[in-house]
């Protein structure tokens, strides 16, 4: 009983210190004339600091509770070293600041703000970087809020010597929510990290937009990439939840799936995954080295749901290759794309799902019970697609006689049909309504930030 008490008074007093400590928080304005080091090594924890408009030159550490708020107009700079701003206590709060010219060295982890281990509870929310290296760097640092965020990299830069817009490393309970990030390496990395939410970013004109590595019981939703090499690239992770993505216009993969199992892939909308589209990410011939053009990468992934996902108007709507079995792959539709799916493999792929397939915009089929299912099924692919697949130079005798033949031939003796991909239950018409919005061809920025930027201070660095 007395342990019970000592422990009941234990959290008393830390909660009554607590509430001392924010009612004696002050608001202290901060000019350009002054030392914002020395202003924030002298305000007392859970002080806020508000800075007026002006140009504040330095790298400044933050090692006590408080929330640090810029006026229109105010830059912080770093002088092109180290990181402009470091947060070294939990709690702390940025908000409305523009952040510029902070070091260039990837070794050094330089960023526009760095979040050590210490940083607990952090919340950084809309402010605008601009700078070579990375935007964000998350340290270790579990419950941080990214939130409304703009983030520009450097395009006289190398794309493999740029930083991430948000790097993410062993972070646990993160929230990354409405971020716009543009020319720099990666638009989210997020490495050896366990439990964080991805929501609502606007990632274009970058290598990935989305970058996973080892993560375990992630959120990906209601992300948009546009313009990038690929998408969404999720590598050696398991149960990922990945829902109501979009990819628009991506040259590479719109999402890879690398090394993932047990995760659910459902309801993204993936269009015009298509070489050459993208002239910032172009090479001397006109398209990205070496670009497929897929909407969907499937590369040795397992005990995974496919479902209720849009595949349209790519150059492949879906390849499957490495030992990519035992996923369900289901409700799906597959609608203008030049091939519909590459599967390559000796095991025969059934894709439906109790008596539900997906939608093929090349289905020729019929329903004669008007049950919205096909009567007969869809193989897109046979070995005269393998063949080409095998030997591209075949591709000048497609429409040939002998091509012909040898497809009837298939027909007519299935036991010499190579095995390969059937949907016994194909969908007469797409789940997806012309009303949905993941069918709407443009999506502004979902960043908002609250603090009106001065048309100079987005053009310095």
């Amino acid at each position: 009983m007395k342990r019970h008490l000592f422990v009941v008074a234990l959290i008393l007093g830390w909660a009554g210190s607590s509430l001392s400590l924010y009612a004696h928080a002050q608001q202290l304005s901060v000019n350009s004339a002054q030392s914002l080091q020395q202003a924030l090594d002298s305000a007392n924890p859970a002080d806020h600091l508000l800075l007026e408009p002006g140009l504040y030159r330095g790298n400044f550490r933050i090692d006590k509770a408080l929330t640090l708020t810029g006026q229109p107009g105010v830059i912080l700079d770093g002088g092109g070293v180290h990181s402009t701003l470091t947060l070294n206590a939990a709690d702390i709060r940025i908000e409305q600041l523009q952040i510029n010219n902070w070091g260039d060295s990837l070794t050094d982890l330089d960023a526009g703000i760095f979040v050590t281990k210490q940083a607990r509870g952090v919340v950084i929310q809309r402010n605008r970087f601009q700078g070579i290296t990375t935007g964000i760097w998350v340290d270790a640092t579990p419950n941080v809020q990214i939130l409304n965020n703009q983030i520009e990299g450097d395009l006289n830069t190398r794309s493999q010597d740029r930083g991430n817009g948000i790097h993410l490393f062993n972070v646990g309970g993160a929230l990354v929510k409405d971020n716009e990030v543009w020319h720099t390496r990666d638009g989210i990395y997020i490495d050896t990290s366990n439990g964080n939410e991805l929501n609502g970013n606007y990632l274009h004109d970058l290598r990935y937009g989305v970058h996973y590595m080892y993560s375990y019981t992630n959120k990906v939703i209601n992300n948009h990439t546009r313009n990038t090499r690929t998408g969404y690239a999720l590598m050696q992770s398991k149960y990922l939840t990945v829902s109501n993505n979009r990819s628009e216009d991506d040259q590479n993969y719109g999402m890879l799936i690398n090394f993932i199992t047990h995760s659910t892939i459902d309801a993204n909308r993936i269009t015009g995954v298509q070489t050459g589209r993208n002239p910032h990410l172009l090479n001397n011939a006109g398209q990205i080295k070496g670009a497929e053009g897929k909407a969907l990468f499937i590369y040795n992934s397992v005990f995974n749901r496919i479902t209720n996902n849009q595949f349209n108007d790519s150059d492949l709507g879906i390849h499957m290759t490495a030992g990519s079995e035992d996923n369900v792959i289901s409700g799906n539709s597959f609608i203008r794309n030049k091939e519909q799916v590459k599967y390559v493999s000796n095991r025969k792929q059934e894709w439906s799902e109790a008596g539900r397939g997906n939608y093929w915009s090349d289905y020729l089929g019929w329903d004669m019970n008007d049950d919205g299912i096909g009567d007969t099924f869809y193989e897109p692919n046979d070995g005269i697609d393998k063949l080409l697949w095998k030997y591209p130079a075949v591709k000048v005798l497609l429409n040939s006689p002998a091509v012909e033949i040898l497809r009837w031939v298939q027909r007519q003796f299935p036991v010499l049909k190579s095995p390969g991909v059937v949907d016994s239950a194909p969908l007469m018409h797409t789940p997806f309504s012309p009303a949905d919005p993941l069918n709407t061809q443009s999506q502004p920025s979902p960043a908002t930030l609250s603090v009106s930027l001065m048309p100079e201070v987005l053009s310095q660095r």
